[in-house]
């Protein structure tokens, strides 16, 4: 009897998207740069080919991708982590998953800017590149302590979600679940509301995450397409710098708090990440590969739904470790483009400055370079400086949210078992996961239907 030819998984999909992709994006930009844009008439009307590829199909397909995505960010966070607060046993467990999930992620954002700095002091990345004459930027204004702190807490919740406050909606889905927990039948009829609603959305990450290649394909064909080789190549020893740096935390820092806080074998970890660091390095957005990220944690690393649901949209939103390290790397760098020592003491200010920005700039916009104007500013270097990067920061912001990604599931690992909400026979599964073209939503834990990629 003659089988049927295996069928590729979704991960298998989405790399060969995401390869495509390149692929096209180089040999339209070498078509484009060699011969000129092409041009030809459509009804007495002159169309560009790069505008009909590159602005139209590729940026309206990806665009599409990336919305449907971000569609997903408010109802996912807010209906997971309500059906979490509202089952659990005890609510002193709540200020538990708080503290240590802060603790980790401020702890491993300062481990990060300090293994950045380091490197970039023995490499110099800087030194022999000529002081720029026209670097522009402008930087924001940052927010102050106070403001970050009375942010957190939403006057109108309807507001925040349609904002993507993420984390007002997730302190009023905190308090919602708790409210659900204390109020008896009425809120066990409540809860049983968002168990099925949850169910629904879970659903609708099936059909999207189905469509991922495709918009996969669309965002890097489009990237490839528009990006700067001379950019590139003028900052090749910074670009690679902050490349090794993002690899060392992932693989060998993460490694290390894994095993050490709870003797987990790291190995697991990555193996099980495939799926989400292909989603993060193509939609270089953590908020965007929410879905992903919250499936891989509960279904195929064996954490308990309580823990996810909050640890890991609460990663999302402050685990700023990828941004950090690209912080740490380019503060000495502009600092040896300009000629200027810094000290122990800057030293010292940049990693805590940038270590507590992490938290207090979580939801601005462009948190990349405002965290970096701010710590320029603090320790008395050209914020000007920041236009140096931007030209090759596109790049490194889609292996930075991979980085983060990685270390929001590390975290919540770490929490799981704390916890003892860690399900080890699933972790240690390499059979567990979810396939999302036949994934069963009838129950939130693993099932025993499994598929390989």
């Amino acid at each position: 009897m003659q089988q049927s030819p295996k069928k590729l998984g979704l991960t298998a999909k989405i790399f060969i998207g995401m390869i495509a992709g390149i692929i096209t994006g180089v040999i339209l930009k070498w078509s484009f740069d060699d011969s000129g844009d092409l041009a030809f008439s459509v009804f007495g009307t002159t169309v560009s080919t790069y505008d009909v590829l590159v602005n139209g199909i590729f940026n309206v397909v990806g665009s599409i991708f990336i919305n449907s995505l971000k569609m997903l960010i408010v109802p996912l966070v807010f209906v997971s982590l309500v059906c979490g607060v509202a089952n659990l046993s005890e609510p002193s467990k709540l200020g538990r998953l708080g503290g240590k999930s802060v603790l980790l992620y401020i702890g491993t954002t300062a481990i990060a800017i300090t293994v950045a700095m380091i490197a970039a002091i023995i490499v110099q990345p800087g030194s022999g590149i000529p002081i720029p004459t026209d670097a522009v930027f402008a930087a924001k204004e940052p927010p102050t302590l106070a403001a970050v702190i009375i942010d957190i807490f939403p006057s109108n919740p309807f507001q925040a979600f349609t904002e993507g406050k993420m984390l007002q909606v997730i302190t009023f889905a905190v308090l919602f679940g708790l409210a659900i927990a204390m109020v008896g039948d009425a809120g066990k009829r409540i809860a049983a509301f968002f168990e099925d609603l949850n169910t629904v959305i879970m659903k609708l990450v099936t059909i999207l995450m189905n469509l991922a290649p495709y918009g996969v394909f669309a965002l890097l064909a489009k990237l490839f397409t528009t990006i700067d080789e001379g950019r590139i190549a003028s900052l090749a020893l910074y670009f690679v710098l902050v490349f090794a740096v993002l690899l060392i935390h992932a693989f060998v820092n993460y490694s290390i708090i894994l095993k050490l806080l709870t003797g987990l074998n790291p190995k697991y970890l990555f193996l099980k990440m495939r799926e989400a660091v292909l989603f993060a390095f193509s939609t270089a957005s953590s908020s965007a590969t929410l879905p992903v990220t919250m499936e891989t944690a509960t279904k195929k690393l064996g954490i308990g739904k309580s823990v996810a649901s909050f640890v890991v949209p609460l990663g999302s939103t402050i685990n700023m470790d990828g941004t950090a390290i690209m912080q740490g790397v380019a503060t000495v760098f502009i600092a040896q483009v300009y000629g200027i020592d810094l000290s122990t003491s800057d030293m010292l200010m940049v990693v805590l400055t940038a270590t507590l920005a992490s938290v207090g700039t979580a939801g601005v916009p462009g948190v990349g370079t405002l965290m970096l104007s701010m710590v320029l500013v603090q320790v008395g270097l050209p914020v000007e400086g920041v236009a140096l990067i931007l030209g090759v920061d596109r790049l490194l912001d889609m292996t930075r949210t991979a980085v983060n990604i990685t270390g929001d599931c590390m975290v919540s690992c770490v929490v799981a078992k704390s916890e003892n909400e860690l399900d080890e026979s699933v972790y240690y599964d390499l059979e567990a996961g979810v396939d999302f073209e036949n994934v069963d939503l009838d129950d939130f834990k693993p099932t025993e239907t499994q598929t390989k990629d």
